[in-house]
C-alpha cells in the first residue's frame, strides 16, 4: 500500500478521534485493524512470508498503543469539550424555555419575582450594614497586622497621654504604633457651631497605616512635638466638598475652634478613617491639642483617659510572642505614668497589664452598640426569606398542576425526569435571578433608610453602603439557595404524575389521594407559624419603644434648649469662669422671651457620668461600690427649668457661692440609701481627694433619670455650680420659653454673644437628646414591625392562594355537596374549618418557637416581660382574623357558585 493510499485512512483515523470517544473507539481499532491487514497482504503478494508480514506491517504503522493512546486522548479531550457545549447549550435552552413560561404568566412572575426581591433584598440590605459595621476590613494595607492595645481585665481601650508616651518609648513588638482620639472641631469661629468630625492623631498615624497622600503630604513624628506647629491634613471628600478637588488648597488655613490650622495635605480617597460609622473629614497632631484648648494640662494629665493606641506587627512575630513582649512592658509603662490618689488606688493600679485584639476591621461606637441587634435583624430577614420562599413553592405547586398534561406528555415521548426535574429548578433559578436583581435595587435603598435609623441627634453614622464584590456574592449565594429552598421539591413532585390518568384529565383534577394537599398545606401552616414568631418579636420591641417613650423621667422633656457654650477660645481662668458663668445666665434671664434658665455640668440623658464615693454617718457600705453615687453641678433654678419636683427643703439659692457653707441636693434614691427620716439637715462627706469635704444636705428632689432611660434609678448628689464649678472648659444650659424650644435660639445666640462673640454655641432640645437615646430601641421597634407586617402579609397571600387552589381542585366536590342540599353556610364551614385547623397548627408550633426565642429577645426589652399575655394574645389575634380573612373570600366564592356548572367541570 502506498502512502497515497494510506494517507486517507489517516485522516479518516483522526476524524473518527473527533467524534465522541463511546462512538469511536472501537472504530479508531477497526480502523487500525484494518490497515495492518491491508499492508501484510501487500507484503505477502510480495512474496513475504505471514508471520514476518505481519510483524513488518506493525512496525511501519507504528507503535500501535501509543497511536490508539494518543486517537483515545484526542478524543477524550473532544468529548469534554462537547459535553460542556452542551450542556451550556441545554442550560441556554432551559433559561430561554423558562423565560417563555414566564412571559406567558406574566401574573405569577411578577407576584413570584416581587415575593422574591423583599425577602431577597431584605437580606441583602441588612447583611450589606453588617457587613460595613462588623466584617469588612480597613481599607488600608496589611489590615490583618493591625492590633489595639487594651489595658486591664475588662480590656479598658482607653489611655492618658502619659501612658501612651511610656508605652511608645518603650515598645519593641511593633513595627510601629500611633494613638489617636475622636474631637469635633468648629468650623465657624464664634456664635452657633459650624462642627466637623475629625481626630488627634499621634506622628505615626499614616505612616503606620502606609497611608499616601493625594496631594501635599501626611503627618509624620517630626510634626508631634510638644510645641509643635498648627497643621492639618483633610480627608479627600471633605476637600472635595469644601474645596472642589483644588490642589492649591495646600497651603491654605483653615480655622478649628477659631485657631488657624495650615493644611499640609490631603488622604487617599479610599481612607476614611478606622473608626467604622465615623467619617473622619481632618486629622491634626496629637500636640496641637494643647493649641486648641489651651497649654499641655490634658497632654499631661494622668487621669484624663482619651487615647486609643494600635500598632503593627512586625512581620513574622506571633500573636503570643507579642502579648508576652507586652505583659513584660506592663510594669514599667504604668509605673511612669501612676495617676494621683490614694495608697490603694495607685497600688491597684500598678496591676493593670498590657492586651491586645485584632484590629484590622478598626473600631466602633456604633459596632459595641448595634452588634447584637443587627445580628438579631439577620435572623428576621432569615424567616422572611423563608416565609417568601413557601409562598413561591405553593405558588410553583399550583401552576404544576396546570402543567400535568404538559409533563405527562414529555415524559411519555421520553424525556427523562431528571431532564423535567432540571428545566423546572431553571426556571426557579430564573425567578430567584430576577428577585435578587430587583433585591439589589431594594436593598439599596433600605440600607440608606437603616444608616438614618442608626444615626441619632447630632451623631451621624456614615458607612460604605457600596454593593462590592462579598455583598453581591451574599445576594448569589442566598439567590442559588433561594432557588433550591423553593424549587426542587415542586420540581421534584410536579414529575411524579401517573402518564395514563394525566392525559384524560383536565388541568382542574388534582392528584388523586389522600395526601394530595398535604405539601401545601404544610407550607402554609410553616408560614403562620414563622409568622407568629415575628409578629410576637415586633410587639414585644414596640411594647419597649413606647414604654420608654411614654416613660416619666423625673424631668419635663418637653419646650426645654439645650445650649453647650465652649469656653475654650476665651482662655478663661478658672475663677473667670465661675465670673462668666453667672454673667451669661444673668443675661439670659433678663432676655425677653426666656422664662427659666439654669446651668450645669451634665444635662439629663447624654449618656455622660461623673460618680465618686462618699461617707454619710450611721451607714457603714459593704465594699466601695456600695458607697458610690452619681453627681452633677447645677445652677440654681436647675430643677425649675427642667420641671423636677422639690420634695423637701430648698432649691440653691444666690447665697450658695464660693466660701459660703458647702451644701448639697439629694434624689430620692440617696435619701433612701443612707438616711433614715428626713435628710435635711444631715451631711455627706466626699472620698478621694476632698475626703475633708463635708456637705450639708439642703434639699430632697424627686428621682429622675441621669444617664439614659433604660437605667436604674441610680443615687444622685447635686452640686452647686458656684461652689463646684471645676476646671470643665464649657458650661451646658438648660432654657424654657412659652413656645418651642427652638425659637429661643437667636435670642441665646445675641444675649451670649454680647457677654464674647468668640464663644461657640451648639443646640439641641432635651426631647431630641432623649429620643437620640433611643436609637437602638427605634431601630428595633421599626424594623421588626416592618417585617412583622411584611410576614403576616406574606402569610395572608400564601393562605388566600392556597385556599383558592385547594377550592379549584375541589369545585365537582362543592358542587356535588351543594346539589345534594348542603347550604351555603355549612359549605363556608367547611372551609373555614379547613383554615382554623392549619391556623391552630400553626399557631401551636410559632407559640413553641416564640417561647424559645425569648431568650434571646428579653435582653432588648424594657418594661415589658418576653411572656407578655397582652402581646401575645393581640399578636395572635391579629394572625388569626388575618387568616380567617384570606380564608373567607375563597369560601364565599365556591359557596355561591353555580353547582351544575361545577359538577359539568371536566
Amino acid at each position: 500500500m502506498s502512502p497515497r493510499e494510506i494517507r486517507p485512512g489517516i485522516r479518516r483515523l483522526f476524524r473518527l478521534a473527533l467524534r465522541r470517544p463511546h462512538d469511536t473507539i472501537a472504530e479508531v481499532d477497526d480502523e487500525i485493524r484494518l490497515h495492518i491487514a491491508l499492508r501484510t497482504q501487500q507484503l505477502v503478494r510480495e512474496g513475504r512470508p505471514l508471520d514476518a508480514a505481519r510483524a513488518e506491517a506493525e512496525s511501519r504503522f507504528g507503535l500501535r498503543d501509543e497511536a490508539r493512546r494518543a486517537l483515545h486522548d484526542s478524543a477524550q479531550q473532544r468529548e469534554t469539550r462537547m459535553d460542556r457545549i452542551e450542556r451550556f447549550d441545554a442550560l441556554r435552552q432551559d433559561l430561554r424555555y423558562a423565560w417563555r413560561g414566564l412571559r406567558r404568566n406574566p401574573g405569577f412572575a411578577a407576584i413570584a419575582a416581587l415575593t422574591l426581591a423583599l425577602g431577597i433584598g431584605a437580606n441583602t440590605a441588612i447583611f450589606s450594614v453588617v457587613d460595613a459595621v462588623l466584617l469588612r476590613s480597613l481599607p488600608v494595607r496589611r489590615p490583618e497586622q493591625l492590633v489595639q492595645i487594651t489595658m486591664g481585665g475588662d480590656g479598658n481601650d482607653e489611655f492618658t497621654n502619659p501612658l501612651w508616651e511610656a508605652l511608645r518609648d518603650r515598645q519593641d513588638a511593633f513595627a510601629g504604633m500611633f494613638a489617636l482620639a475622636d474631637r469635633r472641631f468648629d468650623l465657624a469661629g464664634g456664635g452657633e457651631t459650624r462642627p466637623v468630625d475629625g481626630a488627634w492623631v499621634s506622628g505615626g498615624f499614616f505612616d503606620v497605616l502606609e497611608v499616601r497622600p493625594t496631594t501635599g503630604r501626611l503627618l509624620h513624628p517630626a510634626d508631634d512635638h510638644r510645641g509643635c506647629a498648627p497643621v492639618a491634613v483633610l480627608a479627600h471628600g471633605f476637600w472635595q466638598r469644601s474645596y472642589g478637588s483644588d490642589p492649591e488648597a495646600v497651603g491654605r488655613t483653615i480655622a478649628l475652634n477659631g485657631h488657624p490650622f495650615e493644611i499640609v495635605g490631603v488622604a487617599d480617597p479610599s481612607f476614611s478613617g478606622i473608626e467604622v460609622g465615623r467619617s473622619t473629614q481632618l486629622y491634626v497632631p496629637l500636640c496641637s491639642k494643647a493649641i486648641v484648648d489651651g497649654g499641655d494640662g490634658e497632654l499631661d494629665e494622668r487621669r484624663a483617659w482619651f487615647l486609643r493606641v494600635f500598632g503593627r506587627q512586625r512581620d513574622g512575630l506571633a500573636a503570643e510572642t507579642v502579648g508576652t513582649r507586652l505583659a513584660m512592658l506592663a510594669p514599667a509603662v504604668f509605673g511612669a505614668a501612676i495617676p494621683p490618689g490614694s495608697a490603694d488606688d495607685q497600688r491597684e493600679f500598678l496591676t493593670n497589664e498590657l492586651t491586645s485584639s485584632p484590629a484590622s476591621a478598626g473600631y466602633s461606637g456604633v459596632r459595641s452598640k448595634y452588634r447584637t441587634a443587627l445580628l438579631g435583624l439577620m435572623a428576621v430577614v432569615g424567616v422572611v426569606l423563608l416565609i417568601a420562599c413557601a409562598n413561591v413553592a405553593n405558588l410553583l405547586l399550583a401552576r404544576a398542576v396546570s402543567r400535568r398534561r404538559e409533563i405527562a406528555i414529555r415524559l411519555a415521548i421520553g424525556a427523562r425526569r431528571g431532564r423535567l426535574v432540571r428545566q423546572l429548578v431553571t426556571e426557579s433559578a430564573l425567578l430567584a435571578m430576577i428577585g435578587a436583581a430587583l433585591g439589589l435595587v431594594f436593598a439599596r435603598w433600605a440600607g440608606t433608610v437603616l444608616v438614618r435609623l442608626l444615626s441619632s441627634g447630632n451623631d451621624v453614622v456614615w458607612l460604605d453602603l457600596s454593593i462590592d464584590g462579598r455583598v453581591l456574592a451574599f445576594t448569589a449565594a442566598v439567590a442559588v439557595a433561594t432557588a433550591l429552598l423553593f424549587g426542587v421539591a415542586p420540581a421534584w413532585r410536579a414529575t411524579r404524575v401517573d402518564l395514563q390518568s394525566a392525559m384524560k384529565t383536565s388541568d382542574h383534577v388534582a392528584v388523586e389521594g389522600r395526601g394530595r394537599f398535604t405539601t401545601v398545606k404544610t407550607l402554609v401552616v410553616g408560614q403562620i407559624a414563622l409568622s407568629l414568631v415575628l409578629l410576637l418579636g415586633a410587639g414585644l420591641l414596640l411594647s419597649t419603644f413606647r414604654t420608654l417613650m411614654t416613660l416619666d423621667p423625673g424631668f419635663q422633656r418637653e419646650g426645654v434648649l439645650l445650649t453647650t457654650v465652649d469656653l475654650r477660645t476665651a482662655r478663661y481662668t478658672n475663677e473667670q469662669l465661675r465670673v462668666v458663668t453667672r454673667d451669661i445666665l444673668d443675661r439670659l434671664r433678663a432676655t425677653p422671651g426666656i422664662r427659666l434658665v439654669s446651668a450645669s455640668t451634665i444635662t439629663p440623658v447624654s449618656g455622660q457620668g461623673w460618680n465618686g464615693e462618699v461617707s454619710v454617718d450611721g451607714y457603714t457600705p459593704t465594699n466601695r461600690r456600695d458607697a458610690m453615687v452619681f453627681f452633677n453641678a447645677v445652677s440654681d433654678g436647675y430643677f425649675a427649668t427642667l420641671g423636677t419636683r422639690l420634695l423637701a427643703g430648698r432649691d440653691f439659692d444666690a447665697h450658695d457661692v464660693a466660701g459660703a457653707p458647702e451644701v448639697a441636693v439629694i434624689n430620692e434614691a440617696v435619701a433612701r440609701k443612707f438616711f433614715r427620716g428626713n435628710p435635711v439637715g444631715r451631711s455627706i462627706g466626699l472620698a478621694g481627694p476632698d475626703a475633708a469635704r463635708r456637705l450639708t444636705v439642703i434639699g430632697l428632689v424627686r428621682d429622675a433619670k441621669y444617664g439614659s432611660l433604660r437605667e436604674k434609678t441610680r443615687e444622685v448628689v447635686y452640686l452647686p455650680m458656684a461652689q463646684d464649678r471645676g476646671d470643665a472648659p464649657w458650661i451646658n444650659l438648660e432654657l424654657r420659653g412659652p413656645g418651642a424650644a427652638t425659637s429661643l435660639i437667636p435670642a441665646v445666640t445675641a444675649s451670649i454673644g454680647a457677654v464674647n462673640p468668640t464663644l461657640s454655641l451648639a443646640y439641641t432640645t432635651l426631647s431630641a437628646q432623649v429620643d437620640a437615646s433611643l436609637a437602638r430601641e427605634r431601630l428595633l421597634a421599626t424594623l421588626s414591625a416592618f417585617f412583622g407586617v411584611l410576614a403576616l402579609l406574606l402569610a395572608v397571600i400564601g393562605l388566600y392562594g392556597t385556599m383558592s387552589y385547594m377550592l379549584a381542585q375541589r369545585r365537582k366536590e362543592i358542587g356535588v355537596r351543594i346539589a345534594l342540599g348542603a347550604t351555603r353556610s355549612r359549605v363556608m364551614r367547611l372551609v373555614l374549618g379547613e383554615v382554623g385547623r392549619m391556623l391552630a397548627v400553626g399557631v401551636m408550633i410559632g407559640g413553641g418557637a416564640a417561647y424559645l426565642a425569648t431568650r434571646w429577645v428579653a435582653p432588648f426589652l424594657f418594661g415589658v416581660s418576653p411572656i407578655d399575655p397582652t402581646t401575645w394574645i393581640v399578636a395572635t389575634a391579629t394572625l388569626a382574623g388575618a387568616a380567617l380573612a384570606a380564608g373567607a373570600l375563597p369560601a364565599w366564592r365556591a359557596a355561591t357558585a353555580d353547582p351544575m356548572v361545577a359538577i359539568r367541570t371536566d
